[in-house]
């Protein structure tokens, strides 16, 4: 039969898909990074996430929905459709084995893998960059995606042993901003610096011992040159192999008594105050 809500045929003897429909089966295999990688494609779910894929050409591979999330978002399923993308109903089973959240929103989305190589995204001249070196928290990995998209950042680099960019929970705290930012993924942190570094971005690292602070590098214009910040996980910092070669280590100048700023706050902190001297 036809469902009006959305243009797609739905088999009226076996109904919309269960857990155990291979397609499903195939999509529920993402939540692994092993199966991310082997197959270059990552699960987003919920209206926002499926909407920004939409968006980008060429990212979405298949949209599944219940009944009556494909209806409350009739839009979205229609734009699928019209991509000639399938759109397949699936039951509140299936949405549960597809999804990680408590409260999952009724769609997923399989899309590509967005990354692209270092050179490609240096090859667009972006003024602000982001580099992930060590964040194996996803929630923070994420967050700070996001943060850079805020900013102005044109590319953010996944390096070393940093959380998988597809990640489901990274994908979900970067609120779509994963769709609109060059993700770049890079074995080696020390090579994709030096490249940076050659495309004439000056290389900040952040660290609460920097011989630099925050509001000095503002006060001196130092932020009004195309740059590159590299953040390290909470608990370690960045490796010292890169705090080495950075222009510059750079500390957040704490006016209370907090002991620290949290990865994310300090990211915030460091990526605005260079999107305002850019600007």
């Amino acid at each position: 039969m036809q469902s009006p809500a959305h243009g797609r045929r739905l088999d009226a003897v076996t109904g919309p898909f269960t857990p155990r429909t291979p397609r499903v089966v195939a999509a529920r295999r993402l939540h692994r990074r092993r199966d991310r990688d082997a197959a270059g494609r990552f699960l987003a779910e919920g209206p926002q996430a499926v909407r920004e894929a939409l968006d980008r050409t060429d990212t979405v591979v298949e949209l599944f929905g219940t009944p009556a999330a494909l209806d409350r978002h009739a839009d979205l399923a229609a734009r699928a459709a019209r991509a000639d993308l399938p759109v397949s109903e699936i039951t509140d089973e299936a949405l549960a084995a597809l999804t990680e959240t408590v409260a999952p929103q009724g769609l997923v989305a399989v899309c590509r893998h967005l990354d692209v190589p270092l050179r490609t995204a240096l090859a667009r001249g972006p003024r602000l960059v982001a580099v992930l070196a060590g964040i194996r928290d996803p929630g923070n990995a994420g967050t700070v995606l996001r943060t850079a998209d805020a900013a102005g950042a044109g590319a953010v680099v996944f390096a070393g042993d940093t959380v998988d960019p597809y990640n489901g929970k990274c994908v979900r705290a970067s609120a779509g901003s994963l769709f609109h930012v060059d993700v770049v993924r890079a074995a080696d942190p020390g090579a994709a610096v030096a490249g940076l570094r050659a495309a004439g971005l000056t290389i900040l690292a952040t660290t609460g011992y920097g011989d630099s602070d925050l509001d000095d590098l503002v006060d001196h214009g130092r932020l009004a040159a195309p740059t590159a910040w590299l953040f390290g996980a909470e608990a370690h910092g960045l490796p010292e192999e890169l705090t080495a070669v950075a222009d510059a280590r750079v500390r957040v100048p704490l006016h209370g008594r907090a002991e620290s700023l949290n990865l994310a706050a300090a990211a915030a902190v460091c990526l605005y105050a260079s999107a305002r001297a850019l600007r």
